[in-house]
């Protein structure tokens, strides 16, 4: 190959990349102004129902119907979508112009937080959430019902990570780590040992994935770590493709006590020495306990060089294995919807 064909394939390559972010970023920018269309829409009309409100909900009814034989086309013009307009309209009706997050997230979405949240930096908050996670609308539910923000954004985070790390890596850090963590586990009792605990969140771990945060790429549990006489093993290792680091994390099914920082600490030396390549930053330990005293962690943590993180989790239990296979499927319960809907127009008919 003659060297012009090489330094074309090189460019053509680029030419092609650069393409390629073009389209993606074009059909980003169109779905976001449609989407923000249809929230501007949205609301225009829940001014209208609210300005008419003295008209009671039969004016949401005939409006309703009138739109309905306007547009037969068109879905979301039922009742109770256009009582929702005029909740999410009513909420934001004294704000001057309706912040970007909320514009960038689906209507549904817009209604989850108006319907569970009344305060607006709490509202943006898991806005940017959405956006940055890509969570659907069933997740964002989910988060909110499990407090995520109470957890994640306000507690004051056990760490030592500001004068163990770079500022910027330290605060990112510092941000991921949430107080208490909540695991939905299957079949865990107050009597399931921390190997139970571990086990169980193999066996779910896209969901202890979520819980954990975006970045989180799973590495291996019980991995073990070898000095010339001895094996260890690390309960969970994970790599944060954020942070550029390994993570390792320790359960302890019991209160916090400080011996438990020096056997962690070690864990994350032994990963720094045998794990981490020249590319990556500094590993970080954390420490997961059933409770802690705040003191009690502050004075372990003080002295210690390995940037470590200390919360508390709580295991929820999810459905068992044996219920959820008595349970129909989705198809199931439609099929029996479907023949109720059938049973019901027969007898109409009849």
């Amino acid at each position: 190959m003659s060297k012009e064909m090489e330094i074309l394939d090189d460019d053509f390559v680029k030419i092609v990349k650069k393409i390629e972010k073009d389209i993606l970023d074009t059909r980003f920018n169109i779905i976001t102004k449609a989407n923000k269309e249809v929230i501007d829409f949205y609301l225009r009309l829940g001014k209208t129902i609210s300005d008419n409100a003295k008209y009671g909900s039969n004016f949401i009814n005939r409006l309703s119907v009138a739109l309905k034989l306007d547009f037969p086309g068109e879905t979301g013009f039922s009742p109770r979508n256009l009582a929702r307009m005029r909740k999410v309209y009513e909420a934001y009706k004294d704000i001057v112009e309706i912040p970007e997050e909320l514009g960038m997230i689906s209507w549904s979405q817009n209604c989850i937080l108006v319907d569970k949240i009344h305060e607006i930096e709490k509202r943006l908050w898991y806005a940017r959430q959405v956006l940055e996670n890509g969570w659907s609308k069933t997740v964002l539910s989910h988060q909110i019902d499990l407090e995520l923000y109470e957890r994640q954004a306000m507690p004051e985070k056990l760490t030592n990570f500001h004068n163990r790390l770079p500022a910027v890596q330290s605060e990112f850090a510092r941000d991921m780590i949430k107080d208490p963590y909540i695991f939905e586990l299957a079949n865990i009792t107050k009597k399931s040992t921390e190997r139970d605990i571990e086990n169980a969140m193999i066996e779910r771990i896209k969901n202890v994935l979520l819980e954990l945060g975006k970045g989180f790429s799973f590495v291996g549990n019980q991995y073990k770590i070898s000095t010339n006489n001895n094996d260890y093993y690390i309960d969970l290792l994970f790599y944060h493709l954020d942070l550029r680091c390994f993570i390792v994390v320790e359960l302890k099914n019991t209160e916090f006590k400080p011996e438990f920082i020096g056997q962690l600490g070690f864990y994350v030396t032994a990963v720094d020495e045998t794990l981490k390549k020249e590319t990556d930053n500094d590993t970080i330990g954390l420490l997961l306990c059933e409770d802690k005293d705040k003191l009690t962690v502050e004075w372990s943590l003080k002295n210690v060089n390995a940037p470590i993180g200390v919360a508390s989790y709580k295991v929820k239990n999810a459905i068992p294995k044996e219920i959820m296979e008595k349970l129909p499927t989705e198809e199931e319960l439609n099929l029996y919807i479907k023949k109720l809907l059938d049973d019901d127009i027969r007898e109409e008919n009849d």
